[in-house]
């Protein structure tokens, strides 16, 4: 039986704890926030363009210089006006039935946040439900994949102490929860 603090499920593997946490990404003050962001990183829609406005101009303008990101990978900035220090930015991929390589892409987005956290010595790192928005991957598979790619990085890193998974709805927190049991 996995413990319960606060209403909300933990999973204890070696010294790190994994959070589902029905709570707003931008909120969280942790080492870094990840981003499921756009291929040119200049904010849009959903968790992207929510980070952004929290995070205010500052950002925008460091993400101009970055020369956008393709699926899969991932870049850093500063978190500017957000609790967190740091944003990962990662461009999952758009669901096009699951026939197009996209659950490899997905999980290519957070193996390369979570290594960006193994060389920047993070310790704290909140993901949204990457691609599950407006790209409109499924939730049930998207929520295995994160657990998946999460759990294999705690047997890595030991860096990390904790890992949340910001969930914008009750929907999505009981899907990560049935992917944390199911794991």
């Amino acid at each position: 039986m996995q413990p319960v603090i606060n209403n909300v499920v933990v999973e204890h593997t070696l010294m790190m704890a994994i959070q589902p946490r029905h709570v707003d990404i931008t909120t969280l003050r942790v080492d870094a926030i990840a981003n499921a962001a756009n291929g040119s990183l200049l904010g849009g829609g959903g968790v992207d363009g929510a980070i952004h406005r929290a995070a205010g101009p500052d950002l925008l303008r460091e993400c101009r210089v970055l020369g956008g990101c393709p699926t899969g990978q991932a870049k850093l900035t500063l978190a500017y006006n957000l609790p967190a220090r740091y944003v990962i930015h990662t461009v999952g991929p758009i669901w096009k039935g699951g026939k197009k390589n996209e659950a490899s892409q997905l999980a290519d987005c957070y193996r390369a946040c979570l290594k960006i956290a193994r060389e920047h010595n993070l310790r704290t790192l909140a993901f949204p439900a990457i691609s599950c928005g407006v790209y409109g991957y499924p939730i049930t598979q998207a929520s295995a994949i994160a657990v998946n790619e999460v759990r294999k990085e705690m047997f890595e890193n030991s860096a990390l102490e904790t890992i949340i998974f910001a969930c914008f709805s009750e929907v999505v927190l009981n899907e990560y929860r049935k992917a944390l049991a199911q794991h």
